[in-house]
Formats: structure tokens, sequence, C-alpha cells
């Protein structure tokens, strides 16, 4: 019913050759078919829905619109009007200038009625009377005026005048922005009714994920005025594969998850000077060398359309069938430990994910071997494409530098004979990354990152003259000034109080996503990962027993042994007869 082809907007701006806020956006929608599209404030997506209604200049508008086999773009103005409202409509934002202050809502409702399809204005009127039922105003509502109405009242006001006509296709631009809750929840309820009854095409315009998750098939993700992913909406918020959708469903807030929320690193981009090649690569976790000088296109990838040079997410490390055994000696006979059984899991870019078990479990055993530090058994690590377990020579070298172990014990990662500024420079020197003055501003650099001081005093203290959560600072550190793209922390805050675990956790969190790290966190404590974690593996005696997004693995655990660490998670509030309970003895 409704095709766009290679739709491009360029506003004019002086002494430059203009603001291209829209630039080759292809999208269709059938007839009773329903299609969001979002993305971040200055995306283009306002845009696109003033050029569906022919609101901008001609000149301004490039590309194709086609309704129903008619081309839209280049119309006049004369041949727009009986277009707008009959077959086409639309539902603004600003639902507070939208409406005429001095016209009763009754009025501006029945107006479209007697311009567009000739009615009298008692039949308008009563028409107008059925609409407002339908979307849950009331007579009185009718006979106000638009200040003596609440926003959401306002908002159903517009969405009557929208449908007066019947359109074909119903355009809603930002239509739950600014409402409550429970406002919103009826406002979609009420839109679900509406489609579901006049069988109008839907074209959703939001930020708002969740509701375009409830009310439509089909979704684009739009950044920077151009789509980067496009696909069923289903598949595209439950499996995203470019990396700013992934960004943008994991800052969406949403009460079945259990993590806290995560910002896109970086802002969005000067509309006036794009950055060339692909737009998102300044944000991107994943960015290579192509994707700074060339502009990606929009292709399809196992029924998904992405505008990816790499295809999309990629999996960073992955490990396949990892086995470790130890031969233990208790003072009799060697006893064979298989202390890793059959492992296999895999790390996407830019992702966090936590690696739970009880003490024992091979937990630790299973991250030295992700990083290098220990030889599996059997199988093998890969990471960005490479064999990390046969590498040799250099290309071991350059490899052991994508991935950094973070130990629990500090103790272990650092010589107590180094001052700071010798520990966090070491593995510099051991690569030979640099000159010494080089060296020296990458450690000033990355202890700033780290919230320590850069004073030559701090500089030349050494372990022991540290506290607890400052030399688990150092040790972060020191496993940064590689620049690393996985970080793999083993109980990183397990030997702090409950204060400094919390700072420290946070530092993690702040680190990981301006960096654009993926982070394997090792832990026994399921209520602290749960605050940070995109999935969870849950290991016990050395296999993977589930795994799966934070939020289900809380929410609804299904292995024992899952619950059982749900279960001796610790709680601070007590319920009233617990309390009573406990009070007895």
């Amino acid at each position: 019913m409704l095709t766009v082809r290679d739709l491009r907007v360029t506003f004019p701006l002086d002494g430059t050759p203009g603001v291209r806020a829209v630039d080759g956006v292809s999208f269709g929608l059938e007839r009773g078919g329903a299609l969001g599209i979002v993305g971040e404030t200055g995306a283009g997506k306002t845009t696109i829905a003033r050029a569906l209604l022919g609101l901008h200049p001609p000149e301004w508008v490039q590309g194709s619109i086609r309704l129903d086999g008619q081309e839209l773009v280049g119309l006049s103005e004369e041949a727009w009007r009986p277009l707008r409202w009959r077959r086409i409509a639309l539902v603004v934002q600003s639902v507070g200038t939208a409406l005429d202050p001095v016209y009763r809502v009754g009025e501006q409702i029945a107006e479209p009625m007697r311009v567009h399809l000739g009615l009298s204005p008692a039949g308008a009127w009563s028409r107008a009377e059925e609409l407002a039922r339908q979307v849950g105003l009331e007579p009185r509502h009718l006979r106000a005026y638009p200040h003596q109405l609440s926003g959401g009242e306002k908002q159903r006001a517009l969405l009557a005048m929208a449908l007066s006509c019947e359109p074909d296709v119903l355009i809603l631009d930002e239509p739950t922005s600014g409402q409550d809750m429970l406002s919103r929840a009826r406002l979609l309820a009420l839109l679900e009714t509406v489609r579901r009854e006049r069988g109008a095409g839907l074209l959703l315009i939001s930020h708002d994920l969740g509701a375009v998750a409830r009310l439509t098939e089909q979704v684009a993700v739009l950044y920077a005025g151009k789509v980067v992913e496009l696909g069923p909406t289903a598949a595209v918020f439950g499996d995203p594969r470019h990396p700013y959708t992934w960004g943008l469903v994991h800052s969406y807030p949403d009460m079945s998850t259990a993590r806290d929320l995560r910002n896109i690193r970086g802002h969005p981009p000067d509309p006036v000077r794009p950055p060339s090649g692909c737009r998102f690569h300044p944000r991107c976790t994943q960015a290579v060398e192509r994707c700074r000088h060339e502009e990606p296109l929009l292709v399809e990838v196992n029924g998904r359309w992405i505008a990816c040079h790499l295809g999309g997410l990629q999996t960073l490390l992955r490990a396949e069938g990892l086995r470790k055994i130890f031969f233990v000696n208790h003072g009799g006979p060697h006893e064979r430990l298989e202390a890793v059984r059959e492992v296999s899991l895999e790390i996407r870019e830019g992702e966090v994910v936590a690696l739970v078990g009880e003490t024992g479990s091979g937990k630790t055993t299973l991250g030295r071997m992700l990083v290098g530090l220990l030889s599996p058994d059997g199988g093998r690590v890969v990471l960005e494409g490479r064999d990390l377990t046969a590498a040799r020579g250099e290309e071991r070298r350059r490899l052991a530098r994508r991935v950094q172990f973070i130990p629990q014990d500090p103790f272990d990662a650092v010589n107590p004979r180094l001052t700071v500024a010798q520990a966090v420079r070491e593995p510099l020197d051991i690569q030979k990354i640099g000159t010494p003055p080089e060296r020296e501003e990458k450690v000033r650099r990355v202890l700033e990152a780290v919230g320590l001081p850069t004073d030559p005093s701090f500089l030349a203290r050494r372990a022991h003259e540290l506290s607890g959560g400052q030399l688990q600072r150092v040790v972060i550190a020191r496993a940064l000034v590689l620049e690393p793209k996985l970080l793999v922390a083993d109980e990183p805050v397990a030997m702090l109080d409950p204060s400094e675990q919390a700072r420290l956790l946070n530092l993690l969190k702040e680190i990981q996503v301006e960096r654009g790290l993926a982070l394997l966190l090792i832990s026994h404590d399921l209520a602290l990962v749960r605050k940070v974690a995109d999935r969870i593996l849950v290991m016990h005696r050395g296999r993977i027993v589930e795994e799966g997004p934070g939020s289900q693995i809380i929410a609804h655990p299904a292995h024992e042994h899952t619950r059982a660490l749900l279960a001796s998670a610790p709680r601070l509030l007590l319920s009233g007869a617990q309390m009573h309970a406990d009070s007895r003895g």
C-alpha cells in the first residue's frame, strides 16, 4: 500500500550544501499492517512523517513515496488536499500546540469531515460524538476548549481527528510521549482496538520501544537519518543484530530487566557535519578502518536488513568444547579432577556476560583458559576469528593484548617490589609498545580513567601502601593499559567492603561503556551480577548448566543449581513474618 524508496530530505542551511536529515530511507507498509520507526532524538523520525504528508517544501524532498501506486513526491498543494485526512493522516507529537486554542474540541474533530467528506455541520458533529466515544472521550470534552483538557485527553482528541475521515494510513508521531504510565496503557489498548476494527495501516514513530513492540509487526531502526536495521519487531528487539540497535534496546527501561540501564557511548552526530563512512562508527564497539571511510549498504542478512560492513554484531570470543583436567594428591594415589567439562560459550562485542557458580565449580579455571593463562586439555578458544589456543610467537602476543585478566586477589597481579607507575607500565614494557614518554602518558591516562591520582608521590607507592580498593583499581588500570577488547574479571570486588564494591562495580560499568569493551564477570554472587549482566551463565561441577538473559535467569531459573544460588543470595529486607520468627529464635 505505502512504499518508500530512497527517501531523502535536505534542509537548506546558509553556507552549507544543506542538512541531509533523512538519507536514503526505504520501507514498505502493507494494508492493515503496522510498522515502527525507532531511534534517538534527532534521528529523522518526525522528518519522515512530515515528508509522508507532503508537509515539507517540494524542493527539500527527493526519492519516491507511493500510496497504492500513486507517486506523492512532487505533488502540488492542491493535489495533496484530497489525500490528507482521507488517505493518510497524522497524529502529531506536540499535543499542546496541535489543537487551536480558540475553538472547542468537538468543532476541531468535526472540521475534517465537513471539509473533506462534505458532511453538514450537524452530521459532522454527530460523527464527532461517535468518534469521541470510540477513543474514550465524553460529551463534555467536545464542548471544552483545549486548555481544559489533560495531555492524555488532547491525545485522544487528536486521534479522533485523525480517524475522522477513515484514512488508509495512520501515522502516529510519539503518541506516548509525556504520558503517565496508566494513560499510556489506555492509549496503547485503544490503538490496538482501532487497528483491529478499522484495518488501517499503522506507522508508529517513537522512542518508546515498548509501545512499538506491542503495536507493530515490523520495525525500522533509524540512526542519523539512515535505516541501520529493518525486520520483524520481535526478532529485532529480541535479538538485535546492528550494534546501534543492540545499544538502543539495552538503554530501554523495562520492568522485566534486572540490570541497571546502560547508555550508548558517545553522542549522536552533528547533522550539519556527519562523520564519513558509517555514521555510527565513532560510537561503535566493533568499528574497523573500512567503517571510517565507506558507507555501508542496507543488505539482507538471514531474513534481516542490516547496514553494517561486518554483517551486524560480531562474536568477539568463542570457546568450543573446553576441557581441563588436574591430577591432585591428597596423600594417596593421584586423583583425576575434571575441572572444566566440554564448555562452549560466546561473548559478543560490547557485551557484559556473568559467569556464576559456587566455589570449585570451575569458573576461575575456565576464565584463565579463555585468556590463555591456562592451556586446555581439549577444545579451543577463538578470539576475533583467530585460534588463541594454537597461536604462537608474535600472533600470540598480539592476541594476548586483546584480552586481559583481572584476578580475584590483586596481589596476584602486582609485584610488591614495583611502584604503581611501574606496575601499570609493565605490560607496555613487556610488549615493547611506544616510546618511554608515550608509555608514561598512557599510564597517566589510564590511572585517571580508573579514578586514581597521578601525582609523583602516589605513582611512587607500592602495593602494601595502598588500600584494597586502590590496589584493585591499579590492577584494572594495568589490564586496561594494553587497550583490550575483552576483560575477564574474576571476583573483582569479592575482597572489598560493600561500599567499595559498589564504587568499583560502577567503575567497571563506566569503563566498559566508554571504551566499548566486552566484560566477562566471574562471580558467586547473583545479587551483584544481575545489576550489570546482559547474559548470565551458570556453572556447576565444570559444566554450563543454564544460560540466558539476566532477567530470564533471575525470574525463571530452570536448573536446580540456579534456583539454589538464587535462594542463597543475600537479602537485606525481611518480611514482617520472617523478622517476627527470627526474633523468637
